[in-house]
């Protein structure tokens, strides 16, 4: 098994392992087929997630994949999940530390979350506003 399919298997089981303990319910749908990796329930909705890793990118900043990569019968394709969930629960592996995020508040190729900065801009997406606590937002 490749080092990022690894990688992917244990941030899931991390991401699965905080959302039981905060008193979800988890269920993981069978195949591989779906755009996203679990079916969260709070109790009185259901979300549809998509599990994520994030890596360093810059001085202060992590930075994860918003898309999908496939390649079928040679052709590359990219898509990304708006309408296919309703959020992303990324895990940043040096800090072990979870964030949701909801797919409306997404970018559609990559995003970045900026754990400080020398200035304050609407633009930076803060780490802090979006780390997993134990609440779905």
């Amino acid at each position: 098994m490749g080092a990022t399919k690894n990688r992917g298997d244990e941030s899931e089981a991390r991401i699965v392992h905080e959302l039981l303990a905060a008193g979800y319910s988890v269920s993981i749908p069978f195949g591989d087929n779906d755009k996203y990796d679990l079916i969260v329930d709070d109790g009185e909705r259901m979300h549809r997630v998509q599990c994520k890793t994030a890596w360093a990118n810059k001085q202060n900043t992590i930075r994860f994949n918003t898309h999908s990569q496939t390649t079928e019968d040679g052709q590359y394709s990219e898509q990304t999940y708006q309408g296919r969930i309703e959020a992303f629960v990324v895990r940043y592996p040096p800090r072990e530390t979870l964030y949701w995020i909801d797919v409306a508040d997404a970018t559609t190729q990559k995003m970045e979350l900026r754990f400080d900065a020398e200035i304050d801009h609407p633009s930076i997406n803060w780490a802090a506003d979006f780390e997993f606590d134990g609440e779905i937002p």
